[in-house]
């Protein structure tokens, strides 16, 4: 792409940005900025290395769990925050394309070597706001995450990106769980059209087992200058000097991390994020003819086709043909008394949330469930049972 080309597209994008009040998170870019994929794939990244996610279910040492659930976090950040995009600093990220209300991904992936399979299953269960929840399961080893988010994006010079909702993790053998910090983030980069994300902040991820991570992130022009770099501990809530049990220092998304034993002075782990060993598994999907309507890729087949054939027209025309389809469906259920229901997910009570709350007593933190329609929890006999087709009689493009 030459120069001209490059500025262009930069200019477009910030002529767009600048037009645009308030939430973000529902308006559609520039179709050249778009990524591949859509927002419910993003839950990617938590189910596709199934050894890390099945790693804290194999360990007794609960202080050793705790380090192997932060490892599981850390090693997800690349491919949650550089969506489309390699993480090299000169690989600009790409917006996924909004999910439409009732848009499903399943997948699955197999670590034939260590004996390990994860599911995902995540469903876009409200438009307006647009939340996401999803639900990673590894049923052989009895560990498993749920979530939802409300994304928020806002723009001020920079696109600033919020999270609102949750993440739990459970383990059935210790019966234990985790809650896991969702992100927030800015996109920086926009002038220089390289764009790329930066958290910064400090995050915890509380254990039930009395085990807490604590990881602070910085960035470039922060002391130490370095993009996307973060420093994290493990220690006991109860221990009244709150002792280092281990230390981890690096970058996220570039290089990698030591992981170290302070008490012992001894390195447990350099983690190297490019190793051919430490890459993903491949993704297990059924065929575009075989999926439902309402899933994912089949329903954004021309949309994908235009990107990988460089078509920007046909991008368009299929992203407006599903978006206008979709606003004519509300408008039918609204005049119809049509009450939409998600397939997998349902939506309880916060007082329902009791992991949070116990979990999060004298912390501060807060659900901020009136944001998110209430608390979603997977329906997993719903999960179990489902057959296609998912939907009789009605399909992203309208009612039959």
């Amino acid at each position: 792409m030459d120069h001209k080309s490059v500025s262009s597209r930069v200019r477009d994008l910030a002529k767009f940005l600048s037009t645009v009040k308030g939430d973000l998170s529902n308006i559609t870019g520039p179709p050249h900025l778009l990524a591949p994929s859509s927002v419910v794939e993003v839950g990617h990244c938590w189910a596709q290395r199934p050894s890390v996610f099945a790693a804290p279910s194999l360990e007794s040492d609960p202080e050793k769990r705790m380090l192997l659930v932060l490892r599981w976090f850390l090693i997800a950040l690349r491919s949650q925050l550089y969506i489309g995009s390699t993480g090299s600093k000169s690989s600009s990220i790409r917006k996924p394309l909004n999910a439409f209300l009732g848009e499903l991904f399943l997948a699955s992936w197999t670590d034939a070597e260590k004996k390990c399979t994860t599911t995902l299953v995540s469903e876009q269960v409200s438009h307006h706001p647009p939340i996401t929840a999803m639900h990673v399961s590894d049923a052989e080893h009895g560990i498993r995450s749920t979530g939802y988010a409300r994304v928020e994006m806002t723009f001020n010079g920079t696109v600033n990106i919020r999270q609102v909702g949750n993440a739990v993790l459970h383990i059935d053998r210790f019966d234990e769980d985790y809650l896991i910090p969702l992100l927030d983030a800015k996109v920086r980069g926009i002038l220089s059209g390289c764009m790329y994300p930066e958290v910064l902040g400090t995050y915890s991820i509380i254990g039930s087992s009395g085990y807490q991570a604590e990881v602070r992130f910085t960035g470039e022009g922060m002391i130490r200058g370095k993009r996307n770099s973060f420093e994290a501990r493990v220690f006991h809530r109860d221990d009244p000097s709150k002792q280092t049990l281990y230390e981890v220092k690096g970058c996220w998304s570039e290089g990698g991390w030591t992981v170290r034993d302070p008490r012992m002075g001894e390195t447990v782990e350099v983690y190297d994020i490019d190793a051919p060993e430490n890459q993903p598994v491949p993704i297990v999907v059924d065929s575009l003819a075989e999926q439902d309507p309402w899933e994912s890729r089949r329903a954004w087949e021309g949309v994908f086709r235009g990107m990988a054939e460089g078509d920007m027209r046909m991008v368009l025309n299929e992203k407006t043909r599903i978006e206008q389809a979709q606003r004519k469906m509300r408008v039918e259920e609204k005049e119809r008394g049509i009450v939409w229901e998600p397939l997998f997910f349902k939506s309880v009570q916060p007082e329902e949330h009791e992991v949070f709350h116990r979990l999060t007593e004298g912390t501060g933190l807060k659900l901020l469930s009136e944001r998110t329609k209430g608390v979603w929890k997977p329906d997993l006999e719903r999960i179990k049972k489902a057959q296609r087709p998912f939907r009789l009689g009605v399909t992203p493009l309208g009612y039959c």
